[in-house]
């Protein structure tokens, strides 16, 4: 097989894009996957719409202008990647706020996934949906997402339009929605539970309520934790709905 040069330039292209991709998009990004998985797959992956996609050549002018075309396909695949990451955040969001209400959020951890302190439940949650997502081969339609992108996105026509700002803003929105709804079972047992210790306390006065109330809140939060384990598996494919929704509303942004 041979390339000529505008091949091998086309193909540098793609590589651009699916590697800035791989590189933000959920699963793939993580810290505990080796640089060479990521590389490797970048340029599998690259070769393969190479191979499958029409030869078009590059619209630009000497070597800045290359270099604006591959800086544009770069930020195309971070963006695609960083729409669909950002939905797993919103489980470490509601893990937070279930934390803080049983008094977890005491007992943080360090998580070398993400480089970042998190609570336990949070980590518990973003572990138990990417077990999900690989069980459910959900990565493989995240690698399908950025192949099809380069039919929706073509490498001269990548241009970023300002309402993908008011996608985010509205995202934002929806993300702490969605993080309160996630943790409203024990919110609701919390303040159920934080009421009837204010009605002891003025009942009988001479009792401890703060010793009785921390082991309290401790035991109601693990039943109900226990109880919406059973939802797992509805907030994952209610996630991963969220997931390819940003990826279709991002790539119509990008075009």
């Amino acid at each position: 097989m041979t390339f000529t040069l505008e091949q091998f330039e086309f193909y540098l292209v793609i590589l651009a894009r699916i590697s800035a991709f791989v590189y933000a998009a959920p699963f793939f990004s993580m810290n505990t996957v080796p640089q060479r998985i990521k590389v490797g797959l970048s340029a599998v992956l690259a070769y393969l719409v190479f191979t499958i996609s029409t030869y078009q050549p590059l619209a630009y002018s000497g070597s800045l202008g290359y270099l604006l075309l591959v800086a544009e396909n770069v930020l195309a695949g971070v963006v695609l990647g960083l729409f669909s990451n950002i939905c797993t955040f919103i489980l470490s969001f509601a893990g937070q706020i279930m934390d803080m209400q049983i008094g977890f959020s005491m007992a943080t951890e360090y998580d070398p996934a993400t480089k970042s302190t998190v609570s336990l439940t949070s980590n518990i949650y973003n572990y138990a949906v990417l077990l999900v997502m690989l069980v459910s081969r959900l990565h493989y339609y995240i690698v399908e997402a950025i192949v099809d992108s380069f039919e929706l996105i073509p490498l001269n026509g990548v241009s970023l339009n300002t309402e993908i700002y008011k996608l985010m803003v509205q995202f934002i929105v929806d993300f702490c929605v969605i993080g309160f709804r996630i943790a409203l079972p024990v919110f609701a047992a919390i303040m159920i539970a934080n009421a009837v210790l204010a009605i002891l306390a003025k009942v009988a006065p001479q009792m401890n309520m703060f010793v009785i109330g921390i082991q309290l809140k401790v035991l109601i939060g693990l039943v109900v934790l226990v109880v919406i384990t059973a939802q797992l598996d509805s907030i994952a494919d209610f996630i991963f709905d969220q997931m390819l929704d940003m990826l279709k509303k991002a790539s119509v942004y990008l075009h």
